[in-house]
């Protein structure tokens, strides 16, 4: 498997803030957003093929029963379902941070952690190729993909929010999804440091409690900053 990284922390997102896990973080990506935080697995992904047996290996020495699968967009990776599958029949509690692009196709799954991407994703002229800035428009959105996902798994939808301009798109896909319970969807403020996340977030917890939504703080950040391994 083509491997960003392994790493022990504190899970800093959603449902399961707080959760001490190990993060298995693949390398590539089929988007490019403007705003990626992990560019390394993404616009520029690292190349470091790791077998199956390593990476189990190396997950086992972390005390969590914990695991999150992410990335880049951990659903690119063909060896991803056999690491799941192996993962889930040795006792570990599975979640999968995707952008919900690609289907699921049966992958074992304790947390689908989907994050469709807004419109704010899309990068901008001359941060990249035209080619990629069409690729991204037209895949970053994919509801018949995203119904597959709330189906199948227990789930929660996290929303990268820069302005309150952002919520109609959310509102739109919600009732597009007919989506009825707002407290599993989290709103998350962009940003890569803790003054501009607390900026946001003092506006965006005023829309959560209007319309009933999760505020979801990035917790790693304001425990580690914008580091890797963490």
């Amino acid at each position: 498997m083509n491997l960003s990284e392994i790493f022990y922390s504190l899970q800093g997102e959603g449902l399961l803030a707080g959760v001490p896990s190990v993060f298995v973080r693949t390398s590539g990506c089929n988007l490019r957003c403007r705003w990626c935080d992990t560019p390394y697995a993404s616009w520029t992904p690292e190349k470091n093929e790791v077998s199956l047996e390593e990476i189990l290996t190396r997950i086992k020495a972390f005390p969590s029963k914990y695991v999150v699968l992410t990335g880049g967009e951990p659903m690119v990776a063909k060896e991803l379902p056999e690491l799941a599958r192996r993962l889930s029949e040795e006792g570990y509690h599975l979640t999968i941070e995707t952008a919900a692009t690609l289907p699921p196709e049966g992958i074992p799954c304790d947390l689908a952690s989907l994050s469709p991407k807004l419109s704010n994703s899309t990068p901008r002229e001359g941060e990249i190729s035209p080619a990629w800035i069409r690729k991204h428009e037209d895949l970053r959105l994919q509801p018949e993909v995203i119904a597959a996902w709330l189906t199948e798994y227990h789930w929660q939808l996290k929303f990268v929010i820069q302005s309150p301009d952002d919520l109609a798109e959310v509102e739109a896909l919600l009732a597009k999804l007919s989506v009825t319970d707002p407290a599993r969807v989290i709103l998350m403020p962009e940003g890569t440091d803790p003054e501009t996340l607390h900026q946001r977030n003092q506006w965006l917890g005023e829309i959560c409690k209007e319309k009933g939504f999760r505020l979801g703080p990035r917790l790693h950040v304001d425990l580690y900053g914008n580091t890797r391994g963490t």
